[in-house]
């Protein structure tokens, strides 16, 4: 086991679940009887060799096999989209069986992990949806093969120059993982009950104080995407935290944002003694008026949790003026995935305009594309312009200038560490 820094940060992540021995056995076990209910079917060449042939010949190998993913299982309807019509599709052009193994963050690293210190030679998996954080850790344990996003029809309308793409938490993808969605953090507020949402942090910090107990963040993914756009607002705004984790600006910058958040803490719900654990969370608080404000991470889902009927039909989104971060979420390809060849192919087609337009439709996810419209054929650009029951967030053309870049991926762990021990702890 290496003993640097680096490789240490990958046992733990502050904020996420715990993934226990026993858990972990019963994922590689649960994987392991997926992967083995394909029938006679033969596993593919590596993903080395794969990334040699055509893509017809790619598509042809593909045609049988049982592609094991490993994501996030924790919104209903992601789960319709992927297990449903995704995997519909996929059966039905490609004869591909699409199997779902909850896994996310750590969970994925640690699998992965213990794999290559096993020695197996092959993963139970075969792709993998990651962005951040995960991503860094993967690459660090060489667990992910590429480049392939080269190989993939769908990239052609892709823009790899976009650095909101190009970049993930400040780390070249290179061609290791392929983009899937793309979002920016919104809040979300009540317009019967706020008639002018504030604009800026300060602006917000004067809200919260004239309006004790009406606002609050959660502690897990969304409420840290929230304070890194405030720690880059403090460090002196768009840019001033890119580039490589620099420990002096963390610093100053973190000192700013804690100074602040200690200021409105008395104001927040529950005086701020007590967040919410996870952003659910913070839309129950929400939907029952016992807050004014939520957030997500995606600037469409105000709709979907609308039409779902989580989020009350009054709610509305937007963007601080001083910027909220924008990312991309990707999906990757297994470095020792037995079915390379049908991992390939899904991903393809999930990069396809159809599959983008579907999943951006707020009654099935309201999740943003990854793909410049303007360079596909048409009717599409007119449809993605158009798209239905978008009613309630705003236009992303809108927001676009209001988008900051993840800072480095050492700056979320910071946060969840700091977070606890400043403002929880204090």
């Amino acid at each position: 086991m290496r003993s640097d820094p680096t490789w240490r940060s990958l046992s733990w992540l502050p904020g996420r679940t715990a993934f226990g021995a026993t858990a972990l056995v019963a994922l590689l076990l649960g994987a392991s009887l997926l992967a083995g209910c394909g029938g006679g079917e033969t596993p593919s060449t590596t993903p080395e060799d794969l990334l040699q042939l055509s893509w017809e010949q790619i598509e042809e190998q593909a045609r049988g096999q049982r592609v094991t993913w490993g994501m996030w299982t924790g919104d209903p309807k992601i789960n319709a989209y992927v297990s449903g019509w995704v995997s519909q599709q996929l059966k039905e052009r490609y004869d591909i069986q699409l199997d779902v193994v909850s896994a996310q963050g750590n969970q994925i690293v640690n699998l992965l992990l213990t794999e290559l210190e096993a020695g197996k030679g092959s993963s139970d998996l075969d792709m993998v949806w990651i962005n951040g954080e995960t991503f860094y850790q993967l690459r660090q344990i060489d667990a992910l093969a590429g480049p392939f996003t080269d190989k993939l029809p769908s990239a052609a309308a892709i823009d790899f120059e976009n650095p909101f793409i190009a970049y993930d938490f400040q780390q070249p993808v290179d061609g290791y993982e392929a983009p899937w969605g793309n979002v920016q953090l919104a809040l979300i507020y009540d317009s019967e009950r706020v008639a002018q949402p504030p604009r800026n942090p300060e602006e917000l910090a004067q809200w919260a104080r004239e309006n004790p107990g009406r606002f609050s963040f959660d502690t897990a993914f969304t409420g840290m995407t929230f304070l890194k756009s405030l720690l880059i607002h403090f460090a002196g705004g768009p840019g001033s935290l890119d580039g490589p984790f620099d420990e002096a600006r963390y610093a100053q910058a973190s000192d700013r944002l804690f100074a602040y958040l200690e200021e409105i803490q008395p104001f927040l719900w529950k005086q701020g003694q007590t967040l919410p654990t996870e952003v659910a969370q913070l839309h129950q608080l929400f939907a029952n008026g016992e807050v004014d404000f939520t957030m997500s991470n995606n600037d469409g889902e105000v709709d979907n949790k609308v039409l779902q009927g989580i989020l009350p039909q009054s709610s509305r989104a937007y963007v601080l003026e001083s910027g909220t971060i924008q990312n991309s979420h990707y999906l990757g390809l297994v470095k020792g995935g037995q079915h390379s060849a049908g991992a390939l192919v899904a991903i393809n087609f999930l990069l396809s305009a159809e599959a983008q337009y579907e999943k951006m439709k707020p009654a099935v996810w309201g999740d943003g594309t990854v793909l410049d419209v303007q360079r596909l054929p048409e009717p599409w650009p007119q449809r993605f312009g158009e798209i239905p029951q978008r009613e309630r967030s705003p236009k992303r053309e809108e927001i676009r200038a209001y988008a900051l870049q993840e800072p480095a991926p050492e700056t979320m762990i910071r946060l969840y560490e700091d977070v606890r021990r400043r403002l929880l702890e204090s």
